[in-house]
């Protein structure tokens, strides 16, 4: 049986997917959910909700609606323990994503940052952004069913 592919978001990527849906970055993650496995850490994780909690959020997200979305990413994607450190970005704020993908195994990194995007390939992993990364999602056919 073939394995998903494993895919790391950024944060910007996530938040711009549940602010905007229907976007490019929306499409990413939400066709990446669909097709494969989203990667999180815990620093990913405690990152991102710390984000979501910034008041500049809340003339578009309700607690309720920020919550939710922290509980359905949680509930599917797969947590990765960091077991081996990377220190290659030229932002070190943004190695949490290069050591999410090497140590779980991601197909690719997923992020619009100019200092990650520099890196590609990183140690075999595609580094992408949410465009290049939503032309190599399987096509659906729109007409059909």
């Amino acid at each position: 049986m073939a394995t998903k592919p494993r895919y790391v978001f950024d944060t910007n990527v996530m938040v711009s997917a549940l602010l905007f849906e229907n976007s490019v970055p929306g499409e990413a993650f939400y066709g990446a959910l669909a097709h494969g496995e989203i990667l999180l850490s815990e620093a990913s994780v405690l990152e991102l909700q710390e984000v979501l909690g910034r008041k500049k959020f809340d003339r578009y997200l309700t607690p309720e609606e920020r919550d939710q979305f922290m509980v359905m990413l949680l509930e599917r994607a797969t947590l990765i323990e960091i077991t081996d450190a990377v220190q290659a970005c030229r932002d070190p704020k943004d190695d949490k994503f290069l050591e999410l993908a090497v140590n779980g195994n991601a197909s690719a990194v997923i992020t619009g940052d100019e200092d990650l995007l520099a890196l590609s390939p990183f140690r075999g992993v595609s580094i992408l952004s949410p465009a290049q990364f939503v032309e190599q999602l399987p096509k659906v056919d729109k007409d059909e069913g």
